[in-house]
């Protein structure tokens, strides 16, 4: 296929762009072709503005924050803002009993405040590309991974000889098209300042993925750069960065219908999967999913209740954990709502009855049913990878350090005494991180649950004598033992045997109970399930490929667009509330009224401390209300995913209205299906932010870097 088979799209989609505008994550580089109909929606800005190599634009304020969630630049110097939720770990890494940001906050006053994060990054696009022909050149197909792996590595290269540029080259629409992203990467981040839980978190798992919503979910970090405006990595000569554009901030009156525009880095969307699969996720891989985090979050919380220090351990991880699992529950309720099997079976009649009009369109309607059958026929092997994925990686931590032991015990050197203390330090090091944020009691009881359900889902393909014999222990047998006696599961034991570790404690070690159930059954997770899965997903590649070619060729007058990949994309719709189910109608703002009403229900969730109970009665809103009101969060029309978290919302001259950081329980299942009358995205209000770091915590000099806009 050539080239403009993709970029096509950016031209009669155009035509039926005012019926759907709100769906689809845009990339920058064609956004020329949507302006006029943005400006019809009441943008004010030009393309050229939101995107452009040649010229400071809005895209230069806007990062990948830590590879999972987006930030964007708010000041001169350098200061950023993403969710709270997306610098959660940083904020829990910096805490501890004597100083519990989690709970009361921290806002540095200085520079010198300002805390060092190691390995967190933040990463600017320079310029995107298209480069579908020139990784396609002289390949034999679009297939022909070794002729494409070969181009993709020169092209990368020539992008940043002679730069301090970093760049990769990414498929989208399963290899239809490549694009090519030059980047800057900012290693030097640190933090500046959190609101308490009782803010950034207020809802908790109660209200998280739904609406309405009252969550402060922010926080503020700062890029530091070397003295010549470049990223370094982390030292103490470093000074804030000097961006090339940064965003003012909107304070002009919201209402609804509103232009809003999300400028982020969305994860990933599933939109073309077949009828097949999505009965396969929606009937038994999500379910089993979340009956899985259904127990991680039971021992987690109940573990969280009985200790501060328990709280202050878990805390990132139970976060982690409950968003996928909450996000789940609603993608299956809405998915079964709207009918959404039902939905992509009525669309794939259509699919082969337009495939049946030219015969040269056969091979589109083939790969359809080549996709379904494969689906009907060989899905165990993702219900493998994903039981498997929520039980090692997800589920009982003592596998982490389990993993980490036998690397080491398969790379220690037995002769060089100076390697061998290395490689000791090494897994000390690790092993104190790790049981800085460990439990027994709440690893216990998430290995106790998820063992039962993770050995009965592999009951069938269980053939070794060697896991065959651990079912000859009950689980509760097995739990007991290796929590009450392995080396992996207390500090003291673990680090005592390492520090004496020799030729002869291997052998004592290797027979751990907690060493040999995870030797047992991991390597049939690494060395059959996922080589499987793997397989598996390489067959569905070039069908999907086929499949996605064939929407572009067969219906060129609908509007199409790439699936979400964690590369930089625009979606533009309104300010707006919904009415998603029957006598449902949700209006599109919420108020600090109701942060009180929620408190005033005694649900652990909506506690707040004294200090905002104090501000809400004195209606004490300096300069950040609406009216007699202030604003807390809002809702627009714009297609989101997981990755939009921290995103900008934009106004129509692109000042900054709020941060994204979730969509309502009925529009998570627009990662598989996007409808326009019940997806939202939520978004917190950026005077509420400002109102929470001036007027709640005392921080005006980070607001005074800001440039507010009020018209």
């Amino acid at each position: 296929m050539k080239r403009n088979l993709f970029l096509g799209v950016a031209c009669f989609c155009l035509s039926i762009a005012k019926l759907h505008a709100d769906e689809g994550m845009l990339i920058p580089l064609i956004i020329k072709a949507f302006e006029s109909d943005m400006q019809a929606r009441g943008m004010k800005l030009t393309a050229e503005q939101i995107y452009s190599v040649n010229q400071a634009s809005l895209k230069d304020a806007i990062l990948q924050f830590g590879g999972g969630c987006t930030a964007e630049l708010v000041s001169s110097q350098g200061l950023l803002l993403t969710n709270h939720h997306c610098g959660y770990s940083q904020i829990q890494s910096h805490s501890s009993l004597e100083h519990d940001y989690l709970k009361n906050g921290y806002w540095a006053a200085t520079l010198q405040d300002e805390l060092a994060n190691p390995g967190l990054t933040a990463t600017r696009i320079v310029r995107m590309e298209d480069v579908t022909e020139a990784v396609l050149k002289n390949a034999s197909s679009k297939q022909d991974q070794t002729r494409i792996s070969a181009n993709i590595a020169a092209l990368v290269k020539q992008a940043v000889e002679g730069t301090h540029y970093e760049a990769e080259i990414k498929a989208f629409d399963y290899g239809n098209a490549y694009y090519l992203m030059v980047k800057e990467v900012f290693k030097d981040i640190r933090f500046v300042g959190t609101p308490p839980n009782s803010i950034g978190k207020f809802g908790g798992d109660t209200d998280n993925w739904v609406w309405p919503r009252h969550t402060g979910d922010f926080s503020v970090f700062r890029i530091y750069v070397g003295k010549d405006n470049k990223p370094a990595a982390y030292s103490s000569e470093n000074v804030p960065y000097q961006p090339l554009k940064y965003l003012n901030i909107s304070f002009k009156a919201r209402k609804e219908g509103d232009f809003t525009m999300v400028y982020g880095f969305p994860g990933i969307t599933e939109q073309h999967v077949v009828s097949e699969y999505l009965k396969f996720i929606v009937e038994k891989e999500r379910p089993a999913r979340i009956q899985m985090r259904d127990e991680s979050l039971a021992a987690i919380d109940a573990g969280m209740k009985s200790s501060e220090l328990i709280r202050i351990q878990y805390a990132a991880k139970q976060a982690s954990i409950a968003n996928g699992w909450k996000k789940w529950m609603g993608q299956v309720e809405g998915l079964n709502n709207l009918g959404g099997v039902a939905v992509k079976q009525a669309y794939e009649v259509k699919y082969r009855q337009t495939a049946a009009s030219n015969p040269a369109w056969n091979i589109y309607s083939d790969a359809l049913d080549s996709l379904n059958q494969w689906y009907a026929k060989n899905a165990d092997k993702e219900y493998r990878y994903a039981m498997g994925y929520e039980y090692f990686l997800v589920g009982p931590e003592f596998f982490k350090l389990a993993k980490s032991t036998a690397e080491f015990i398969q790379m220690f050197p037995n002769n060089n005494e100076e390697a061998q203390r290395e490689e000791k330090r090494k897994l000390l090091a690790k092993a104190r991180g790790f049981f800085k944020n460990y439990a027994n009691s709440v690893d216990r009881a998430i290995f106790s649950a998820l063992t039962i359900r993770y050995l009965a889902s592999e009951q069938s393909y269980l053939k070794d004598k060697e896991r065959l014999a651990f079912l000859k222990m009950s689980v509760d047998e097995l739990t007991t033992a290796i929590y009450d006696r392995s080396l992996f599961t207390d500090s003291t034991r673990f680090i005592r045997a390492i520090e004496g570790y020799s030729a002869k404690a291997q052998k004592k070690l290797q027979k751990d109970l907690g060493y040999t159930f995870y030797t047992a059954f991991y390597p049939v997770f690494v060395q059959e399930v996922v080589p499987a899965f793997q397989k598996y997903q390489a067959r569905i590649t070039p069908w999907m490929q086929r499949y996605v070619e064939g929407k572009y060729v067969m219906f060129p007058k609908e509007k199409h667009w790439a699936d979400a990949n964690s590369t930089l994309r625009i979606t533009y719709g309104q300010l707006e509330g919904s009415s998603p189910v029957d006598g449902m109608a949700y209006t599109e703002h919420t108020t600090l009224n109701g942060i009180i009403a929620k408190n005033k229900t005694g649900n652990p969730d909506f506690e707040v401390l004294p200090r905002m109970v104090e501000l809400a009665a004195n209606k004490t809103y300096g300069p950040y209300a609406q009216g007699d009101e202030l604003w807390v969060c809002f809702t627009g029309s714009n297609h989101t995913t997981g990755g939009n978290s921290g995103s900008p919302v934009l106004d129509d001259k692109g000042n900054l209205m709020g941060l994204n950081f979730d969509r309502s329980w009925e529009s998570t299942m627009s990662d598989y299906l996007f409808d326009p009358d019940r997806c939202r995205n939520i978004v917190v209000d950026i005077r509420y932010v400002l109102w929470v770091m001036d007027i709640y915590a005392g921080a005006k000099h980070l607001v005074d870097e800001m440039t507010l806009i009020k018209e």
